[in-house]
């Protein structure tokens, strides 16, 4: 663990992945339990695409694929940190449960900046998300059917939604 080396005069309003407000929220329609973190796991805060065996949740989808992601992967403590000398992790070991979500409103930190109508896209490559222009296209990325909901510099928490559109 490292040693504390800053402290807020505020504390920080979300952890990526939470909830950003009380709307309402849906899943991908699976089973209690029916989804699972695929080999490697699956990180939080970034999209999910269900694989072809039609259980495992990984960050990126099928091989040949360029589908949209199946949901959002919410940061529902099931992360864990398997990594003695780590102090945090964001990754779903392989086997344990994930929700996807399919609609609601969340924390991210994009690696664009986010400005609030802008349409959410997934990495094919990772699930992390970007952010631009309702219509148009990011290389490597899918859209998502999320749009951005405040504004943000790269990297920063922003939230996105399905309520809010452009």
């Amino acid at each position: 663990m490292s040693f504390q080396n800053q402290v807020n005069i505020q504390p920080a309003p979300a952890v990526p992945g939470d909830f950003a407000s009380l709307n309402p929220t849906a899943t991908f329609p699976a089973g209690e339990g029916a989804l699972v973190a695929a080999a490697g796991g699956c990180t939080v805060a970034a999209f999910g695409w269900v694989q072809a065996d039609g259980v495992s949740v990984a960050n990126m989808p099928p091989s040949g694929s360029t589908a949209a992601p199946d949901g959002f992967v919410h940061r529902d403590l099931t992360a864990q940190i398997t990594d003695f000398t780590a102090s945090e992790s964001m990754v779903i070991p392989q086997g344990f449960p994930v929700t996807l979500f399919t609609a609601g409103d969340f924390w991210v930190q994009p690696t664009t900046q986010a400005t609030p109508g802008q349409a959410v896209f997934a990495s094919l490559s990772d699930g992390t998300i970007s952010t631009a222009a309702t219509g148009s296209s990011v290389t490597g990325a899918v859209a998502t059917g999320f749009f951005v909901a405040s504004a943000g510099a790269a990297g920063e928490l922003v939230r996105i939604s399905t309520w809010m559109h452009a």
